[in-house]
């Protein structure tokens, strides 16, 4: 299952979790208008791949209370200290992730109405949830001493996240109810943390010293379950290769040239300093020419980067996954991605972005208890917004027989099309429609597709 959120005001997240198979192929289809004049000299593969494409991958767990038996064993010393870590931080990132998904959903937008009924259910699965972790308190120091950092961590996240919902609740309409719910819920945090001396009163009054203070718990909660990635940059042997040869080549021509120049225009003279200058002038122009054309030709379908996945307690690797990135057509699709994207006018000038990976995980060296990964693959589109025109343009009414004028933003429509393939079923096609202004993503919709075939 693929899904895509808006992470920040420019980047879209992608989210999908590798659990039926050990294997999975992922091609994201980007369709840019070429009104926006993209092009692979106006930014490169590399330099999109580098500079908008961020990822992270961590353990899963479909068994959202395997954690909480992890908890109860480490009370009876039957598990270890790193174990006990890994089990909590899942769990607690787990919830984090189900909160922001649960704080969006109910979350006014555009006009729609949220009710009192679907705020109760976030609360009440937040403080279940919040309920199951507390009564698992470890007796070991060393264990409680992490329990504290995630707890405290956990109960300021929920506080922030439902004050962030009441801030953006319509002042207008019924909505006293929920509100008093919502910052009920916040106060009984906040005396909690504070019946359990989890911040000193310097940390609590100072925003900056707690919001740095939270940031930090955060990292402690991922540490133990993001994967370490190392990238490798593919075909930097060959390229080495590749030029040494193209250079040996235009030699050769160059030598050939210049011994028959010589035979021809006799001694040293003005014409063979000309005629030698020129063949160099050339060498210099088709050397450069003969090692993309080679580059392009030895390289062409094959991965540009390997990524290694290295579990963060034990250092061993865990998986390793290939990636591509690369500018196509419409014409140069598979069918089934024509089918879905529907072939008109304005799909002859767009420019497509295509990116493939193929993902293998070692699951036998995974933490006991862990069969899955899910990776989140943000796509920054800066690189886009500074393609944009400034300004807005303006629309013209006529409305009781005067004349008005109106300033409309600019906005563009992108596409997204995803293919995922795990290789026992049969491959999932997700298509996105992205709205998105000079500024920001201004909406995402995800398209129905089913009836393509």
């Amino acid at each position: 299952m693929v899904t895509v959120d808006k992470q920040d005001s420019i980047t879209l997240k992608i989210s999908h979790s590798l659990a039926n198979s050990k294997a999975l192929d992922l091609d994201i289809y980007l369709f840019v208008p070429g009104e926006l004049g993209l092009t692979p000299e106006v930014i490169s593969e590399s330099d999109f791949y580098y500079s908008s494409i961020t990822q992270k991958r961590v353990y899963y767990s479909n068994k959202i209370l395997l954690p909480l038996v992890h908890s109860r064993l480490a009370q009876r010393g039957r598990l270890s200290n790193q174990q006990y870590r890994v089990s909590l931080s899942l769990y607690a990132y787990q919830y984090v992730v189900a909160l922001d998904k649960a704080i969006q959903a109910v979350r006014p937008d555009k006009g729609d109405s949220v009710t009192a009924e679907e705020v109760d259910q976030v609360i009440e699965l937040a403080l279940d949830i919040l309920k199951r972790l507390r009564r698992a308190v470890p007796y070991e120091e060393a264990q409680k001493r992490y329990y504290v950092n995630i707890d405290n961590y956990l109960s300021w996240y929920t506080e922030q996240k439902f004050l962030a919902l009441i801030a953006h609740l319509p002042r207008e309409g019924d909505y006293a109810t929920i509100k008093e719910r919502l910052i009920t819920l916040c106060e009984k945090e906040q005396a909690h943390r504070k019946l359990n001396h989890y911040n000193s009163a310097g940390t609590v009054d100072d925003p900056t010293r707690m919001t740095n203070k939270m940031r930090l718990l955060r990292r402690l909660i991922e540490h133990p379950i993001v994967l370490r990635e190392k990238i490798i940059s593919m075909g930097n042997n060959v390229r080495r290769l590749i030029k040494g040869l193209a250079t040996g080549l235009v030699m050769v021509v160059v030598t050939t040239t210049v011994i028959m120049a010589r035979d021809y225009l006799g001694e040293i003279s003005a014409s063979f300093i000309i005629a030698l200058s020129f063949i160099y002038a050339l060498r210099e122009i088709f050397k450069d020419d003969l090692r993309d054309i080679m580059w392009r030709w030895i390289r062409k379908g094959k991965p540009k980067w390997r990524r290694r996945y290295i579990d963060p307690s034990t250092s061993k690797t865990v998986g390793a996954k290939l990636e591509w990135l690369d500018y196509t057509t419409y014409s140069k699709l598979p069918d089934r991605i024509q089918k879905i994207r529907k072939k008109r006018v304005v799909q002859r000038e767009e420019q497509v972005l295509h990116y493939h990976s193929k993902t293998e995980m070692t699951t036998s060296h995974f933490l006991s208890g862990y069969e899955q990964t899910r990776e989140t693959l943000s796509l920054n589109l800066r690189a886009l917004t500074r393609l944009m025109d400034k300004g807005s343009n303006k629309i013209y009414r006529l409305s009781d027989g005067q004349v008005t004028r109106d300033s409309v933003e600019k906005r563009h429509l992108l596409n997204l099309i995803i293919k995922e393939n795990n290789h026992t079923d049969e491959p999932n096609y997700y298509r996105f429609k992205v709205v998105m202004n000079r500024s920001k993503l201004v909406a995402i919709e995800a398209i129905d597709i089913s009836n393509i075939q």
